[in-house]
């Protein structure tokens, strides 16, 4: 027999038990469904992570430490053994101790020529921040320095390219400050913010503590074990809109490296954490890769990440979720395995005579085997088909909301590729070939003249 007469004839078979193949179908569809559901968020997901690493990181940046924990995926996670040594040098992250850089060492590396715009992360705590159009309020405000390499979409005032640099004394705010602020964009440009930070109470000695007694009385004793703040005012240049592929979660205030560095050494002088930085960024030069960099850096005994690394840490978590929703999916076509080898057992005893019938009329045991495996695999091709149907629709449907709920604007989650289509719904008819080798076996084997007696 002919391989399109057998296809044609196993999908013939089939359509005379339609509920028995829909249903068998509709088994294989669960997880033909949650494998391609798990393919188009794991699409969408390299997607999103492809555009953060591009709007936020320098693709020649660098984030250099003296911890190696700091640039290795999973090394800081569970807290602080009962007892380690004193480090001098340590400094605290997120609950977590540090070896830190140095002012030293941030020397060290401005003077190498594989590498330029170095500048450490000034870990900046303000106080309050006063707004003047409404300066009889203080709020609460996260405070960076600005990332030169990076572009910001400008609502009102300045364009902020890449290259873009502030200089001292100027500030960017986020649009959202503007609703809390009851102003529009354009008026909060011109206007000014003031940044208060405060100094802890420096260590003195009992002859400096009489000294300002006999010259001050009991206020320069206050004064002078009191701790210092600092005021420092800034000019709005520019308000920035907020980025669906922001990694910050929380809009940030930006002012220049100079200002930032100048509030972060007076709130921590007189502490262990003057001029100690966990990391600090920098760009590749000199003809130099990041990678070639990053390995040099290495060598001279400081730990370092490239934008590729930082790349690959998160799609190695977004590989692992995947994996797990994917996982559910091939359970529930181990269970639909065991529904096909049902349906074709089943088959193969309804039909014992029309197999004894064929085998009479010349048809090969070759034929016989061939017709059941092709039967399976229609109802791989249907199963698989709607499966992947099925997730395209729910993703195509649920994508608006899911994209509005998690604020990635005009970009889907859920992303349905063409290819991984193909693959599953092949893969799923092979599955169902397996499946059906069994009963296809069966019914090749069956005596014709036995198989004819039977009723």
């Amino acid at each position: 027999m002919k391989t399109t007469d057998i296809v044609a004839r196993a999908g013939r078979n089939l359509r005379r038990a339609k509920m028995r193949t829909i249903l068998t179908s509709v088994a294989i569809a669960v997880g033909g469904f949650a494998i391609m559901a798990s393919l188009m968020v794991g699409e969408g997901a390299r997607q999103y992570v492809d555009r953060i690493i591009n709007s936020n990181i320098d693709p020649n940046g660098l984030i250099i430490s003296k911890d190696k924990r700091v640039t290795t995926a999973g090394s800081a996670v569970g807290g602080r053994s009962e007892l380690t040594e004193y480090n001098p040098n340590a400094a605290s992250y997120y609950g977590q101790e540090y070896d830190t850089l140095t002012q030293s060492d941030i020397e060290k590396l401005r003077q190498r020529k594989d590498l330029k715009n170095v500048e450490p992360n000034y870990q900046l705590r303000p106080k309050y921040v006063v707004f003047s159009v409404k300066n009889d309020k203080k709020y609460v405000a996260q405070v960076m320095m600005r990332d030169n390499t990076l572009q910001l979409e400008s609502a009102a005032g300045r364009e902020i390219k890449s290259g873009t640099k502030l200089t001292p004394g100027e500030a960017i705010i986020p649009e959202s400050y503007t609703e809390k602020l009851g102003k529009t964009a354009s008026e909060m440009v011109g206007s000014t913010l003031t940044i208060t930070v405060n100094q802890q109470p420096q260590q003195t000695d009992t002859e400096t503590i009489q000294k300002a007694y006999i010259e001050k009385g009991e206020e320069g004793v206050k004064e002078l074990l009191g701790g210092k703040t600092l005021n420092k005012q800034f000019k709005i240049v520019a308000v920035v809109k907020k980025s669906p592929d922001q990694m910050a979660s929380r809009p940030n205030l930006y002012i220049d490296s100079s200002d930032a560095k100048e509030l972060t050494d007076f709130s921590t002088a007189g502490t262990d954490a003057y001029q100690k930085y966990i990391f600090a960024n920098a760009t590749a030069t000199g003809g130099k890769t990041p990678e070639e960099v990053r390995d040099n850096l290495k060598d001279a005994g400081y730990p370092s990440m490239t934008s590729k690394d930082v790349q690959s840490m998160i799609f190695t978590f977004v590989n692992i979720l995947q994996t797990i929703v994917m996982g559910f999916g091939i359970l529930a076509l181990v269970v639909s395995v065991f529904g096909i080898i049902n349906t074709m057992y089943i088959s193969v005893l309804e039909r014992t005579q029309q197999i004894g019938l064929m085998k009479a009329l010349g048809a090969s045991k070759r034929d016989i085997g061939r017709l059941f495996r092709y039967e399976a695999a229609w109802v791989g091709f249907l199963g698989g088909m709607i499966g992947v149907l099925g997730a395209w629709g729910v993703g195509t449907l649920a994508n608006p909301a899911i994209s509005k709920a998690l604020g990635l604007g005009k970009h889907d989650l859920l992303i349905f590729q063409p290819l991984d289509a193909v693959v599953v719904v092949l893969s799923l008819m092979l599955v169902a070939i397996v499946a059906g080798w069994l009963p296809s076996r069966k019914a090749a084997k069956l005596d014709p003249i036995e198989a004819l007696r039977t009723e």
